[in-house]
């Protein structure tokens, strides 16, 4: 009966614990969030677009938001368990795009306490209504295209301890910061801010990462940096402080990380009374105007991983013994140290415990050859820099250097042939051998399998490009421009189609025809001023990543390549003073932003419609757009293309071209006819050469358009009537010829017209008018009483074209006029340096100094 009665009662408390579980989980089935919050978050979902392909084929976090659904249950959102209002909105990295509008719907979400807009494309200025956000703790708007100044009503979060700003537009100085006396960490690096160091900064002990990097600061760094007491990451390279380094800085005792390379710091080094022990494991003050001696207080910096002086003026000796105290010393710049001391590599590396990576470029280096048996015991080196350092013999203690895996010996005076063991070395993978002067490579009997990187340009290699480079198998980059190969290009190097991405054989003596080896990575071929044969290849088309083709001063004879234009990545081509001949048949080039087939046998007429898919002509990526790809580069971007093109009547070597740059160059053929009228839609072209053609008809007044033009050039042709007024408002056109044509009329009055040669507008014995009187005042009479032809109206009132249409709608560009002085050719080490010594130098004891900043991040 008792058992009865135990098994009858159970049954209704069983059911009433069952109605509870089932109630308490299913509440979250109900609609918790806000409908108001739920209202506004779509209409701030339908304010923007998803610009597509997104990141590695991630959706984005906006797609699971939909009507009569629970908010709380988002992708990106978080409710508080209690309130159910919206606290949380996480949209980092789900392409959207568009204006941040004023009124936004975002800002009527004022619960906030988490706001991450990172890694989109977001555009236009920040709202005062930001300052409305006063829950806020977190604000992480980076890697976006905002721009404007900061709203001073950004002082309102008070409550803020994570601020990211980076990687965006912003100008202007930045808001007091004041009363964010809970402020962690703050970034604004990568922006356009100017002014001063932030004195609001200096009341700010709680924080503890300060990144100023990458902008537009100046003025001196504050004396009493101390005031930070709870500062452990401090960034501010590439600015233009200037002033002395403030030594209260390394009295911080929680400081760890300084870099503040490439500004305007001047005077002598002073550390000042270092805290004992320092925690500094990163300490990066090169390319400043430091002077004197280091200082022998650095050997109190006994935590240091990584240090970069490089650039440090010492005016005398310098003793390295200071650093033996450095016992965890990994990264050591020492370049271009201005020194009278002969840095002995030996000696570095036999007193070196840890160092892995060793740069002194730019210095006196004795690499004087040690018996084996000693090199054995010098420290195993991974990245050695030595270029410029005047060494005459290759350094025969590099033999056992079994871990080195980057080596640039650039710039040197070494003769002979490259040992055969350097390339036995089982880890190397880049090698710099440019401007020195080997006869060859030497003999290697073992294959290189693990060589990416190989630059020998400007030697005297000669005879044929030796076979054993066809068995490099993960070859990313070969230069072996500038020497004096001769013979075929091998058909072995098709066993590098799978890797080979940078291949440059310019300037040799190769013969014979290209190959047709199908590069499945290639974008850049340059085998210009050589002596190849036959036609292009039609397997080019194959190249579908190809990004660069230059064949200039060969001897090939071939027809227009009209079917290059089926590769979608196409920037660059170079067809110049070969044999090429026929008509120039029409293409959609949209992506070629370089052209020149000067100087070759191309007849006929262009028709008038010839340009209008030219689009990357005709509207350039913004310096939005390229900072944008910054962040997502890789390390072999900073292999420079460089070619010679024919700029403002002058030839020149260009380097850093592709995506900042444009230019068209027709010129030395026998073209004819009018010139396309369509020409006026390539609105960011920055030089155009059609001189030395047979061109006819009016100059189109379409040219008017190209407000980002630097150089034109139409000499040598048979042009008739007037140079059209509009080009007289292209305040870009610095360098222009019109002579040997058949032009008549007024010169446009504008300020470029009035600054040219006299001979720019020589054998055109019908042109009057002020700017030409001004320029020619010595030799030129005008006619008298001359009056501006009239144009014809079926001239002036030309038919309506199927072009137009197509280029309605093209913006107004951004003006590149002032990117010529700063792509200009410069050495080429550069690159090299930055793309592997930098990268290098943010190696294990970096990451690790850094690993709780980037998990903040999301990175």
């Amino acid at each position: 009966m008792k058992g009865f009665w135990n098994s009858r009662s159970i049954i209704p408390i069983t059911l009433s614990f069952l109605f509870l579980f089932t109630a308490e989980f299913a509440a979250p089935a109900r609609h918790l969030c806000h409908p108001v919050q739920r209202d506004a978050l779509l209409k701030f979902k339908n304010e923007f677009k998803v610009k597509k392909p997104c990141f590695d084929g991630i959706l984005p976090k906006t797609e699971s938001w939909a009507v009569n659904t629970d908010c709380c249950s988002w992708d990106g959102i978080t409710c508080d368990t209690k309130s159910w209002e919206v606290i949380e909105l996480d949209l980092s990295r789900s392409c959207l795009q568009g204006r941040l509008r004023f009124n936004s719907s975002l800002y009527k979400v004022k619960n906030l306490t988490n706001l991450d807009l990172s890694y989109n494309y977001f555009s236009g200025r920040i709202s005062s209504s930001i300052g409305n956000f006063s829950h806020l703790t977190s604000l992480d708007l980076s890697k976006n295209y905002f721009s404007g100044s900061i709203p001073s009503s950004v002082r309102n979060l008070s409550h803020l301890t994570y601020l990211d700003l980076s990687g965006n537009d912003f100008i202007g100085e930045l808001p007091s910061f004041g009363s964010m006396n809970q402020l962690n960490f703050l970034s604004v690096e990568s922006n356009k801010f100017s002014g001063n160091f932030p004195h609001s900064l200096h009341n700010h002990g709680t924080l503890s990462e300060l990144d100023l990097s990458h902008n537009q600061f100046s003025g001196t760094l504050p004396s009493n940096m101390s005031s930070l007491h709870n500062l452990e990451y401090f960034q501010a390279w590439d600015n233009s402080f200037n002033g002395t380094l403030p030594s209260s800085l390394f009295t911080i005792p929680s400081l760890t990380y300084v870099d503040l390379r490439d500004n305007q710091l001047k005077g002598t080094l002073e550390f000042g009374n270092i805290s004992s022990p320092s925690q500094l494991t990163v300490l990066d003050l090169g390319n400043n105007y430091f002077t004197g001696p280091i200082p022998k207080s650095i050997s109190k910096l006994v935590n240091l991983q990584d240090l970069d002086l490089s650039g440090l003026n010492t005016q005398g000796p310098v003793d390295f013994s200071i650093f033996s105290n450095l016992k965890l010393l990994q990264l050591l710049n020492l370049s271009h140290l201005n020194t009278t001391t002969t840095i002995d590599l030996n000696a570095i590396l036999r007193s070196s415990q840890s160092i892995f990576l060793l740069d002194l470029s730019g210095n006196h280096v004795s690499t004087t050859n040690k018996s084996s048996g000693a090199n054995h015991h010098l420290q195993m080196v991974s990245d050695l820099y030595l270029s410029g350092c005047g060494i005459t013999e290759f350094p025969e203690l590099l033999r056992t250097q079994h871990k080195l895996t980057n080596l640039d010996i650039s710039n040197n005076k070494i003769k002979g042939h490259v040992p055969g063991w350097l390339w036995r070395l089982p880890t190397l993978k880049f090698v710099d051998l440019s401007y020195n002067m080997f006869i060859g490579f030497g003999l290697s009997s073992l294959s290189k399998p693990s060589m990416q990187y190989l630059v020998g340009s400007n030697n005297n290699f000669t005879g044929e490009i030796p076979s054993f480079i066809c068995d490099m198998r993960s070859l990313i980059t070969l230069d072996l421009s500038s020497n004096n190969l001769n013979g075929y290009i091998p058909h072995c190097m098709g066993n590098l189609k799978s890797t080979l991405s940078f291949l440059n054989l310019r300037q040799n003596r190769l013969t014979g025809d290209l190959p047709n080896n199908t590069f499945a990575s290639l974008r850049s071929l340059d085998v210009g001023h050589n002596q190849l044969a036959g036609k292009l290849p039609r397997s080019l088309t194959r190249f579908s990543t190809l990004e660069v083709l230059n064949v200039k001063s060969n001897r090939i004879n071939d027809t227009f390549p009209v079917w290059l234009s089926s590769l979608k990545h196409l920037q660059v081509l170079v067809l110049r003073s070969n044999e090429f001949h026929g008509q120039i048949h029409q293409a959609s080039f949209s992506t070629l932003r370089i052209i020149d087939i000067s100087d070759n046998h191309f007849n006929g007429t262009l028709p008038s419609n010839y340009f209008v898919n030219w689009s990357a002509m005709s509207s350039l990526k913004t310096n939005k757009d390229r900072s944008k790809e910054k962040y997502m580069g890789d390390i072999f971007g900073y292999y420079h293309d460089s070619m010679v093109l024919t700029n403002k009547g002058i030839e020149m070597e260009l380097v850093r071209i592709l995506k900042i740059y444009t230019a068209l160059d027709f010129s030395g053929n026998k073209l004819e006819g009018k010139i396309p009228r369509s020409i006026g839609t390539l609105k960011e072209l920055h030089v155009l050469n059609l001189s030395h053609n047979a061109f006819t008809h009016r100059i189109p007044s379409s040219m008017g358009n190209l407000t980002a033009l630097e150089s034109l050039d139409v000499s040598q042709n048979k042009l008739s009537r007037d140079i059209p007024q509009e080009l007289g408002n292209l305040s870009y056109l610095a360098y222009m010829n019109f002579s040997h044509n058949r032009l008549t009329g007024l010169v446009p009055g504008g300020t470029q017209f009035r600054r040219q040669q006299c001979s720019s507008f020589e054998e055109n014995s019908g042109l009057f008018g002020p700017a030409i009187d001004e320029v020619c005042r010595d030799i030129h009479t005008p006619p008298a009483k001359q009056q501006p032809e009239t144009p014809k109206p079926e001239e002036e009132n030309e038919e309506v074209l199927s072009w137009v249409a197509a280029a309605i709608g093209f913006g107004p560009g951004f003006v590149f006029g002032s990117t010529i002085g700063c792509i200009l050719f410069s050495c080429k080490q550069e690159w090299f340096m930055k793309a592997f010594g930098r990268n290098k130098r943010r190696s294990s004891a970096m990451l690790k100094s850094r690993q709780a900043a980037k998990s903040r991040r999301g990175q």
